[in-house]
């Protein structure tokens, strides 16, 4: 045998170390050059192992037996032990005395261990391990290291609690760590709270960092006042990077097993998400419910590209039977609606036919909306010709409905301006033709069956831009004020007889303002000899970002408006717009609109609030609403918030107040306790479902940092409900 000297510490050698390496170096010794260069790849299986240690015997071509200290190094791999044994040709190591192996992130301790460096083939008795990834750990009386990415765990745990007496921690038979599919995999496994078993199953797989995985689902566990006790235990197929789908089960105490599928698909062309759920034979009301939701886009060749959506309902009450989550709102209009379009630089065309299926609301019945089977499309646009901007619409659309007329329409909608722009201001004149054709069936007896219109519309839109230097709650801003005249004519044309298929009376706001027609659709073109003047005013900080706005608008009418829906008015003047929106402080905002009608001398509308959030997870919303223009009126105070109510302890509530009806609207009442590797919520959500009905939840979460959330996920609803909810798992850096 041959004995390699023994160096002190402070003159260990690489030289001959490197030296024994390289000689077993097959099929022949490489260049210092070459080796260097493998070397510099850590992942690669061929680069030279290095090796340390205080004393060093055996045979250069064979083994070396090491003693104190020793340290192995090979790419992302270093052993550590009292004593080694490194076997050259095999490229192996056996370790006893205080192990320890770190390899791409994860690390190991073992009392005894073995291991093929360019492999990752080997085992470790009584060892610990701690996951790089998510900070996985545990202990086993085994494992078996498979390859560089593989182990298989005996006999061992697994939890992401720091402490050695961890709060929550899986027990196992056999755990498969693959890191390369970024999965564990746990057989007859027992999941511990807080000493106290909580779930046991044969098999439980679980994310080794934040990617997707196929596999069981955490179940859902609540209760609802329409379906009682709830259990659903969904299961996931991650197929493909780009698709998955999703079944989800679902047990409710007073009406059955209700079943559910959604698939999600992403291509560089095409996409799109399909649900179909369904029960057979409800408990409550004996027959067969089921719904559909299915929608998608694809950008089949250059410029093309269709899209659906389709939704359908086996009966009214189905949104509010079975709401799937907390944060389900109850849509009562489904649509159905299939698009095909051409786009280019100028121009555009569309083809649509879309319906709806009306779910009603028992006590507040809900008007069928026109079917479009079909509607065309046709869209054309040029900018600066000649200093001219210049569009054109068309449109042929088929109107159907079951009780009401029905018939085609055609109207074309050319359009053409000359705008005048400067730094300080701009000047735009404007001029419209709206014409169009109706061809009516189903009509009352004795009306017209063929009707045409012809509508010119001239506009002129102006405004100026001045700024000046100011202060802002002690900061300095620039401060601009930016009055706006918007003149809009256009002649009356008694419309009487057109029918409505798709017109209304537009909300006021600041951009309808700004418009030629007070009505949204093509049915109902507006007379005009009315001026529009607003004022802005805004504070702009030096780094460019807008801290205040304030705006005032308001729409003066020189004649009486004639074409109208519903009943006529004489208003001299719109209603009076308001606005201001901005942040006062770093931890306060404001948000204010009001409409105001000065002949009437009421607040029409009203909406504002307030915003505090002065820290992390710290944030209080106040909000009043006022609408006395819908039919029901609205009066409602909305009041929100995330605290911290004690250590660890946080509170989440939400209460919408109808102040005219004396009763909570809509309320969510929520608990967190956050440790350091779980985190505990209980909610209870009451939401509207129907006009006099709602439907009450409460559910509860166990999230286990890196392993699983237990029961249902609140989540959304709660960052739904309460603006500037901030997840108690976020770091508590600003």
């Amino acid at each position: 045998m041959t004995r390699l000297p023994l160096f002190p510490p402070s003159q260990r050698s690489l030289r001959i170390l490197t030296a024994v390496v390289a000689a077993a170096s097959v099929p022949a010794l490489v260049s210092a050059q070459t080796a260097g260069a493998r070397a510099s790849k850590e992942d690669d299986k061929n680069a030279p192992s290095i090796i340390n240690a205080e004393q060093m015997t055996g045979r250069p071509d064979r083994e070396v037996f090491m003693e104190r200290d020793v340290e192995i190094n090979k790419g992302q791999t270093t052993v550590t032990s009292d004593k080694a044994t490194y076997r050259i040709v095999e490229d192996e190591v056996e370790a006893v005395g205080n192990v320890r192996m770190r390899r791409f992130g994860d690390t190991y301790t073992a009392d005894e261990f073995r291991y093929k460096m360019d492999s990752g083939e080997g085992y470790a008795l009584n060892p610990t391990y701690r996951l790089g990834a998510n900070n996985g750990q545990g202990q086993a009386e085994r494992v078996d290291f498979e390859a560089e990415d593989r182990a298989l765990v005996s006999e061992g745990t697994y939890s992401t609690c720091e402490s050695p007496d961890p709060d929550w921690y899986l027990k196992a038979d056999t755990l498969k760590l693959d890191s390369g599919l970024d999965l564990g995999v746990a057989y007859k496994s027992l999941l511990y709270f807080k000493g106290v078993p909580i779930l046991a199953t044969p098999a439980m797989s679980f994310p080794l960092s934040g990617e997707r995985k196929s596999g069981f689902l955490p179940p859902t566990i609540g209760s609802t006042n329409r379906g009682g006790f709830e259990v659903t235990t969904p299961y996931y197929f991650n197929i493909a990077p780009n698709r998955d789908l999703t079944l989800y089960p679902r047990y409710m105490s007073r009406r059955g097993l209700h079943m559910g599928a959604e698939g999600r698909y992403l291509e560089p062309t095409f996409s799109g998400q399909t649900t179909v759920e369904g029960m057979l034979n409800d408990q409550v009301t004996k027959t067969d419910r089921w719904a559909v939701s299915s929608i998608h886009t694809h950008a089949f060749a250059p410029g093309w590209t269709y899209n659906w959506n389709i939704n359908a309902a086996s009966d009214d009450d189905y949104p509010s039977d079975f709401a799937r989550s907390i944060t389900g709102v109850t849509q009562r209009l489904l649509l159905r609606d299939m698009t095909l379009t051409y786009g280019s630089t100028y121009w555009s065309a569309l083809a649509r036919a879309s319906n709806y299926q009306v779910l009603q609301d028992p006590l507040a019945p809900i008007g069928r909306p026109y079917d479009r089977l079909p509607q065309l499309m046709l869209t054309a646009s040029r900018l600066d010709v000649g200093g001219f901007d210049w569009s054109v619409e068309s449109d042929v659309t088929r109107w159907w409905h079951p009780n009401l007329v029905r018939g085609d329409r055609l109207y074309v909608n050319p359009k053409i301006s000359y705008p005048l722009i400067h730094p300080g201001g701009f000047l735009t004149p404007k001029l419209a033709l709206h014409a169009s054709q109706y061809h009516l069936q189903n009509q009352v007896p004795g009306q017209p069956t063929n009707l045409s219109r012809v509508l010119p519309t001239f506009s002129i839109d102006s405004g100026l831009v001045f700024e000046r230097d100011a202060r802002f709650f002690g900061q300095s801003m620039t401060q601009t004020l930016e009055p706006r005249l918007f003149y809009v004519y256009t002649p009356y044309r008694n419309q009487n007889d057109f029918p409505i298929f798709d017109s209304g009376i537009a909300d006021l706001s600041f951009a309808q303002l700004f418009s030629e027609n007070r009505f949204v659709g093509n049915d109902r073109i507006s007379d005009a000899n009315q001026l529009t003047g607003a004022v802005v005013s805004r504070y702009i900080e030096p780094s460019g970002v807008e801290r205040m706005r304030v705006a005032v608008g308001q729409r003066f009418y020189f004649e009486p408006q004639s074409v109208t829906l519903g009943a006529a008015t004489n208003d001299s003047r719109s209603d009076m717009l308001v606005s201001a929106t901005g942040r006062i402080s770093q931890a306060v905002s404001v948000d204010g609109n009001l409409q105001y009608s000065q002949t009437q001398n009421i607040m029409n509308r009203a909406n504002y609030g307030v915003r505090w959030q002065p820290a992390p997870k710290k944030v209080l919303n106040v909000a009043y609403r006022l609408d006395r223009t819908q039919n029901p009126q609205l009066e409602q105070v909305d009041v929100s918030g995330q605290w911290p109510i004690a250590r660890r302890w946080y509170g989440a509530a939400r209460v919408n107040y109808s102040l005219l009806d004396r009763r909570v609207a809509e309320g969510l009442l929520g608990l967190e306790y956050k440790a350091d590797c779980w985190v505990f919520r209980v909610v209870g959500q009451r939401i509207p479902t129907s006009t006099g009905q709602a439907t009450t939840s409460l559910f509860f979460q166990l999230e286990l940092t890196g392993l699983a959330r237990l029961g249902s996920n609140p989540l959304d609803a709660m960052q739904q409900s309460i603006p500037g909810y901030q997840l108690v798992t976020t770091p508590s850096n600003p």
